[in-house]
């Protein structure tokens, strides 16, 4: 065959589809259920802080200036916009500081493009149950990781910002899910989605425009699922396709994916419960370090003018993707720097959101200690494959000798050692405060921990917009 044929085999597109068309509420295990009312409640409490950020503003204004549609709600505002377009800017507002979820195998922030699309289509058709609308959040949850899975981390490493390319099909799994389509029609949504995967990592080096990446992948997610319904037609085999196909077009070669990976024990594992949440509001590369540093202070306090030196053992995605030296271009930049987060922690004795504003990006004093980081490729560490991408060893030298050292596999709130439902709250309600009354935060915290009984899931939305 060559280069330019392809057949016509779509098997696990299809077998996907399959998955995400026939799923049922009462498939769904309890552990699974209980587990992504959590991670959907901490999503909702990063999109509301994520509000009133200055790139969330400027896409929510002229937005609103080119589209009159009154459908679907903005979270934590009192604006109504299109369907799409509300995906687009409440996916954004999820990812928009740092502070949402990450399935780490699967290099996939996955609450922020599957729940902007799914709400808005609660919105567009009142009538889903909670039930229904947990039994769509889970297939969107399944699908986008294992794509990622499916990839592995040379993905990330080549370039391409995963949570952008592979959400799409997470999106569209969801809102495939949520409009009740057959098996031949979610096999085109993802087709339609599939075609739309887009995102540079060399966002990351300040510009907004990382920001925006979840939020236009749930809304392709949400593209590919309406117009699927509408008899639309996609790539039918868009995850084999040898050519043009998503696995061999965002890989340089065909043995760095296995396409196995993307159905691989349906129904008897779940990969929402590989979902992790973030206590630091920096990406989900750096938690480990801060973690390594976290411990070894425990034994023994120190502090930023204590060190000498740190040097972290990483992985090679860590060392690309958060190891590069520090250079003041904005906040976006200051969050996926490790170095910069190093320094933040070490001066501060703690990484969240009121860590990260305008003034200290170019604080001298952070840009000094920063200095004293540096961040090392581990061969074995990477040998370890994706499972382990955030793995770290972390070297500790002080002034007065001292050498310490930690190794730390994954972050606090990780899927091993997830939050308690009383941390998940507690940073919800802490986010969630900064765009609603307490009483609408406190109400909203409550229908989503009691999701299966809603009548209508349309209430979400409502409880996300501002008064």
């Amino acid at each position: 065959m060559s280069a330019h044929e392809s057949s016509n085999d779509n098997r696990y597109t299809r077998g996907i589809a399959e998955f995400v068309s026939k799923l049922r509420f009462e498939d769904i295990p309890a552990n699974v259920l209980t587990r992504i009312k959590l991670l959907m409640l901490d999503s909702l409490g990063c999109a509301l802080y994520g509000a009133d950020l200055e790139w969330t503003r400027i896409l929510q204004k002229r937005l609103g200036e080119l589209d009159t549609t009154k459908a679907c709600s903005v979270w934590g505002t009192t604006q109504k916009i299109s369907a799409p377009h509300a995906a687009l800017i409440n996916g954004t507002q999820v990812q928009g500081f740092e502070l949402d979820d990450v399935h780490r195998q699967g290099v996939l922030h996955v609450g922020a493009v599957v729940l902007p699309a799914l709400i808005s289509i609660t919105e567009m058709r009142p009538g889903m149950n909670g039930k229904e609308f947990l039994a769509a959040a889970v297939a969107g949850y399944e699908i986008g990781p294992r794509v990622g899975i499916c990839m592995g981390p040379e993905h990330i490493a080549q370039g391409w910002h995963s949570g952008a390319t592979l959400g799409v099909f997470s999106a569209a799994a969801g809102a495939a899910r949520g409009l009740k389509l057959d098996v031949d029609k979610t096999v085109h949504a993802l087709g339609i989605a599939g075609t739309q995967a887009a995102g540079l990592m060399a966002a990351q080096y300040g510009a907004m425009v990382k920001r925006m990446h979840a939020g236009r992948s749930s809304q392709s997610g949400l593209y590919g699922a309406l117009f699927a319904d509408a008899g639309f037609t996609g790539i039918v085999n868009v995850l084999e396709s040898e050519y043009g196909g998503f696995c061999t077009t965002f890989s340089r070669s065909t043995d760095r994916f296995k396409l196995e990976e993307l159905t691989k024990d349906f129904g008897t594992v779940w990969q929402t419960m590989g979902v992790a949440l973030k206590f630091y509001s920096c990406v989900g590369s750096n938690h480990t370090t801060l973690d390594a540093i976290r411990l070894m202070q425990q034994e023994r306090p120190f502090g930023a003018d204590d060190v000498k030196s740190i040097v972290v053992h990483g992985s090679q995605v860590t060392m690309d993707h958060v190891g590069w030296k520090y250079v003041p271009q904005g906040l976006t930049s200051a969050q996926l720097n490790l170095p910069y987060c190093v320094a933040t922690w070490l001066l501060d004795g703690d990484c969240f959101v009121n860590q990260f504003t305008e003034d200290k990006v170019a604080d001298p004093l952070r840009m000094k200690h920063a200095e004293k980081v540096s961040v090392k490729h581990d061969d074995a560490i990477t040998a370890k494959g994706s499972k382990f991408r955030h793995m770290v060893r972390v070297e500790v030298f002080l002034n007065d000798g001292t050498r310490m050292e930690r190794t730390v596999e994954a972050g606090r709130g990780n899927e091993n050692n997830f939050a308690s439902e009383a941390e998940v709250c507690e940073k919800f309600e802490k986010l969630a405060a900064k765009a609603l009354a307490k009483a609408q935060v406190e109400k909203l915290r409550d229908a989503m921990l009691k999701l299966e009984t809603l009548k209508d899931a349309s209430e979400i939305a409502r409880l996300l917009t501002k008064a």
